[in-house]
């Protein structure tokens, strides 16, 4: 998928985060979401990376990055950390920042916790994490029951989604983002099941979700009248359960002081499924030096 840009580690935060590095120019880190790793990314960054120096990390407790014990490691707000310094350890002090799902949880929390690292930041396919919880509606539960399953003490959910990993997390990938399994590049697909694959993985990606009820909530109910001045764009699938059951662009108004908003063909999964169009609205939105010839 990525040509000769290597897979590297970097021990950062007590934690090693795995990473990608490729192009030259202003840094833009990107998340990726669950249940995926950094391979999202794949067919977006070669797009950006003759304008940007792109960074593609997989978060804690994903794809080949640390697992480490406890769900109160796994809060947004120490998955965001570990990309700070990440970002430090490569020698970026700002830097654009881009998040999709659970990376667009973290980059939220990352750019109230470190606004004078952050140049600008991209959220996708997301509402606030207070706004989905404080206000949840029975067809958002519906559409998102995982959040729920997935919180459940362990090893309940562990056990379920090991018996057949392949089966359930492909249903997530064709569930929420109206997608059939073909719109995902092969071997993008196969990054993803060989993480997913991985009964570590399950568990600290449910240690995420548990994190998300039973510790994010409250850090994000302390910062309900914090904006971010940073410029902002959000983005959402227009087919997606977000796009469909919120007004996204108004669930985010409140919390960002210089926004833009659109919607992007596609579901949930948009960047898998139109990422040429994704790296067009990245494009158009980040600031830095003029396409060369």
């Amino acid at each position: 998928m990525f040509e000769d840009v290597s897979l590297q580690f970097a021990q950062v935060n007590e934690q090693t985060i795995a990473y990608r590095r490729m192009g030259d120019g202003p840094p833009v880190l990107l998340l990726h979401g669950y249940p995926q790793t950094h391979a999202l990314w794949a067919q977006i960054a070669p797009l950006l990376a003759n304008r940007f120096t792109i960074v593609m990390a997989d978060l804690r407790g994903y794809g080949d990055s640390s697992k480490p014990e406890g769900l109160n490691t796994y809060t947004f707000r120490h998955i965001g950390t570990d990309q700070l310094a990440l970002m430090a350890h490569l020698g970026f002090e700002r830097f654009h920042l881009v998040g999709h799902d659970r990376g667009a949880r973290t980059a939220h929390r990352m750019a109230l916790d470190a606004p004078d690292c952050i140049t600008s930041l991209t959220l996708m396919d997301i509402v606030p994490t207070h706004h989905l919880l404080a206000d949840l509606r029975k067809d958002v539960a519906r559409a998102y029951y995982h959040w729920f399953f997935l919180a459940q003490p362990a090893p309940f959910p562990e056990n379920l989604i090991l018996s057949n990993p392949d089966r359930y997390y492909e249903t997530c990938l064709t569930g929420w983002g109206h997608a059939t399994l073909s719109d995902f590049d092969a071997d993008q697909l196969a990054a993803y099941r060989s993480a997913w694959r991985d009964p570590e993985t399950t568990r600290a990606m449910c240690d995420d979700y548990r994190a998300t009820l039973d510790l994010d909530f409250e850090l994000d109910a302390a910062d309900l009248d914090r904006q971010v001045a940073c410029p902002t764009l959000v983005l959402w699938g227009a087919d997606g359960a977000m796009g469909k059951m919120y007004d996204v662009a108004a669930t985010w108004s409140p919390r960002l002081a210089n926004m833009t908003a659109r919607s992007l063909p596609g579901g949930h999964f948009f960047l898998d499924q139109y990422p040429q169009e994704t790296a067009d609205a990245l494009l158009s939105f980040l600031p830095g030096p003029a396409a060369g010839p």
